[in-house]
């Protein structure tokens, strides 16, 4: 498996990582035996890097990676993220608060079934709590050995540098992808002038850059992407029609939709590493291959181009979470 450098710590990633989000729900049917499976296949097929966070299934996603990784734990990177959660009348708050954050880890360890967290991410920005409180009290448990490196998940260019100055931040994780390249702007060139890696979520859209959806009919009825506004009627159709034209290069390429998706974004630099959702063992298999494609600048651009000239319709999240974002 290629590997990735994690920022300027020295830890190395593999190149591609595992998205664990989707793995038992979110979308589609949940089959956890085929779950199990694909993760473990994964780690036969030198995945190192796994994604997940407490607000993933309400923690269940932290203890069913934890029981499957069970006895094969040591040299893998084994992320998670806390920050967006529930208050008592369940709406969703954002939550750095140095107590909280504590508490957090704590659980996540447990969860897990480990005792150190190799990558812990703020998964959002809180306005409430300066962002040097809540990064001084990761940086603390940096020295209690309970988390290794301390990342960022959605935030905003003076957002890192006010962390960094605290505490080496090791990585922001983003959307990004094709045909979300905000990251572009302004919080890629902060990550790389600061030694910083780019940890790249929802690589393939959220599935949609798989060509597997043309409309909400084809979703099933509790998929949570039926709110995403990019799989809204009023935006599906042309958005399929863009995909279908950037399907058209992987066939000409001879690889398939998502290789030649994934295979855009690890040709962003060495310090961007996608982590896509997977799963099935098809799906793994399929987005492993997109480590042997290869786009020449030229490709590159020309995909660059194609986006740009059919546009995108509709915002990446819906509007609640995009309220949530450190812009």
């Amino acid at each position: 498996m290629q590997q990735r450098p994690l920022g300027a710590t020295g830890t190395q990633l593999s190149a591609l990582g595992f998205g664990c989000m989707t793995l038992i729900g979110w979308y589609g049917m949940r089959n956890d035996e085929e779950a199990r499976a694909t993760l473990l296949a994964a780690l036969d097929q030198g995945i190192t890097h796994l994604d997940t966070a407490a607000s993933y299934q309400l923690g269940d996603n932290e203890k069913f990676i934890g029981a499957t990784i069970r006895g094969r734990r040591e040299g893998l990177i084994l992320a998670t993220k806390y920050g967006i959660t529930r208050n008592a009348a369940g709406q969703m708050v954002i939550d750095n608060d140095p107590a909280a954050l504590r508490a957090a880890v704590e659980a996540s360890l447990m969860r897990l079934g480990t005792d150190r967290i190799d990558l812990f991410y703020l998964h959002r920005i809180d306005r409430d709590t300066p962002i040097e409180e809540s990064v001084g009290t990761l940086a603390d448990l940096v020295k209690a050995g309970k988390i290794r490196h301390i990342g960022l998940s959605e935030c905003s260019a003076q957002t890192l540098r006010r962390a960094h100055a605290v505490h080496p931040i090791a990585a922001v994780q983003n959307e990004y992808s094709l045909w979300s390249r905000e990251p572009e702007q302004a919080i890629l060139p902060a990550c790389r002038e600061l030694g910083v890696g780019l940890v790249a979520y929802s690589p393939l859209g959220r599935g949609f850059l798989a060509a597997n959806f043309t409309s909400l009919k084809d979703l099933p009825p509790d998929d949570s992407r039926r709110n995403q506004p990019r799989f809204q009627e009023a935006n599906a159709a042309h958005n399929a029609q863009l995909v279908a034209a950037i399907g058209s290069m992987a066939t000409r390429k001879g690889c398939t939709l998502p290789q030649l998706a994934i295979a855009w974004v690890l040709a962003q630099g060495a310090d961007v590493t996608p982590i896509p959702g997977m799963k099935t063992r098809v799906h793994l298999n399929d987005n492993l291959g997109a480590l042997a494609v290869s786009l020449t600048a030229a490709e590159e651009q020309l995909l660059r181009r194609l986006v740009d000239e059919m546009h995108v319709l509709g915002d990446r999240h819906p509007a609640p979470m995009m309220k949530t974002l450190d812009a």
